[in-house]
């Protein structure tokens, strides 16, 4: 394929946005080559700005389930688009779409409305402190939460000891209140909690992890936090802005049976427009400004547009709710065909999948936690993307993220996709 014009486009933003992106991946570093720019797009598909056609995997990160330029998202967005654009006063909207999440979710009993899921984890955290009384929270190497200076810590050198930022403009300060654990891995968190006893405010985790390729939660580990939680009077935190509304109609804690203290979500909530949320049992949540003296606050909060779009997406949900499993067989069927296409290749490979989340990784270990996701990152992963771009199958740039399957994709372009991954690790492409 031909990517001119994109690479002309690139040459331009990199003269006025930091690294030519408004957000890192984007700039294909971990994969390098250079960014595709898109056009438009409609169902399955995007168009770049040299006219190419790919088969989208990543679906705008996971907000897109039933495929791009979803017609009662547009109507939803447009009709109330010619009635104002934002208001900072309340709208019944919120309302409705808040009735609609109490509804959908399991243990929520009201919901805060933010503008995207770095808010709604931040603000989660603030109130877990503000409802506890504690300042510490456990989070789990590999799992993103936004890039708030409270999660941008990477690990320190044992149980007792605090963790270090891993961005400059983090405070140690900031660090010494986060604490991180290693995913599927119960044992580091109750070290953790029996060194702190007392200190932990919260445990917040993507149930589903995403942002180290997907990774199940194992059998008991879950389970096991919750049960630590109760125990110790510390507030379980589900990062479901991936998982919310993608794996069930009431998310991961619908799919996996678990219960959660707050919840926080994004990305389908909001059908492609910038929403996040938290949610939690009213006893927590009237501990939330006006009600209670744990402030937050914005702008543009609850704005219409947003909130008619993830209406008309919960809606949409609610009148199809076998959408879910028809994206599971249709992720199944990928992982079947990627799995016998990889296996002829004689390449070491896991692929990990959880509904319709999946992700390859080229290691010949299991993938259950950030160090072993982290074996996956390296050459035979580059050519697989480039392999896959060339034939026009869009996978995340990088070796850290799954993929989010949408319902407008038909058995012809999984066909598509298996197919171009055996081709390109055949080593038919170079590059």
């Amino acid at each position: 394929m031909r990517y001119e014009r994109s690479s002309a486009l690139f040459r331009a933003a990199y003269k006025v946005l930091p690294g030519g992106v408004n957000s890192p991946v984007r700039a294909f570093k971990a994969v390098g080559g250079t960014p595709v720019f898109v056009k438009e797009a409609k169902g399955a598909y995007f168009f770049d700005e040299d006219g190419n056609r790919f088969v989208d995997f990543i679906a705008s990160w996971g907000p897109l389930l039933f495929g791009h330029a979803f017609e009662p998202v547009l109507e939803a967005v447009i009709s109330r688009t010619r009635k104002g654009t934002s208001f900072g006063m309340p709208t019944a909207l919120e309302t409705e779409l808040a009735e609609k999440v109490v509804a959908m979710v399991p243990n929520v009993e009201k919901v805060r409305f933010v503008n995207s899921g770095t808010e709604a984890c931040m603000s989660a955290v603030r109130l877990a402190r503000g409802y506890t009384g504690r300042h510490k929270i456990i989070k789990f190497a590999g799992c993103y939460h936004g890039h708030a200076d409270a999660f941008l810590i990477q690990a320190g050198s044992g149980a007792v000891t605090f963790g270090s930022p891993n961005s400059p403009g983090v405070t140690p300060g900031t660090a010494q209140d986060t604490l991180l654990a290693r995913y599927n891995d119960l044992e580091s968190v109750e070290a953790l909690v029996e060194a702190n006893a007392g200190a932990i405010a919260a445990i917040i985790l993507e149930p589903v992890a995403g942002n180290m390729g997907c990774i199940p939660p194992e059998s008991g580990f879950l389970e096991g936090l919750r049960a630590l939680c109760t125990r110790h009077g510390i507030l379980l935190i589900f990062d479901e802005v991936m998982t919310g509304f993608r794996l069930a109609p009431g998310g991961a804690q619908e799919a996996l049976g678990i219960q959660a203290d707050i919840a926080t979500f994004g990305k389908v909530l909001g059908g492609g427009l910038p929403v996040g949320a938290f949610a939690a049992r009213g006893e927590i949540m009237k501990h939330l400004a006006p009600e209670g003296p744990v402030y937050q606050a914005g702008t543009l909060s609850g704005n219409p547009l947003a909130m008619g779009a993830g209406l008309a997406m919960l809606t949409a949900i609610e009148e199809d709710p076998e959408v879910f499993s028809r994206l599971e067989q249709k992720t199944a069927y990928l992982h079947k065909g990627l799995q016998r296409e990889l296996e002829a290749t004689n390449l070491p490979f896991q692929i990990n999948r959880f509904g319709s989340m999946i992700s390859v990784h080229f290691t010949d270990i299991p993938v259950r936690d950030f160090d072993s996701a982290a074996t996956g990152n390296n050459p035979h992963f580059k050519t697989y993307f480039h392999g896959m771009l060339d034939r026009g199958v869009y996978l995340p740039p990088s070796a850290f993220e799954s993929y989010f399957l949408n319902d407008a994709l038909s058995y012809e372009d999984l066909d598509l996709a298996i197919e171009s991954a055996g081709a390109a690790m055949r080593g038919k492409v170079t590059r």
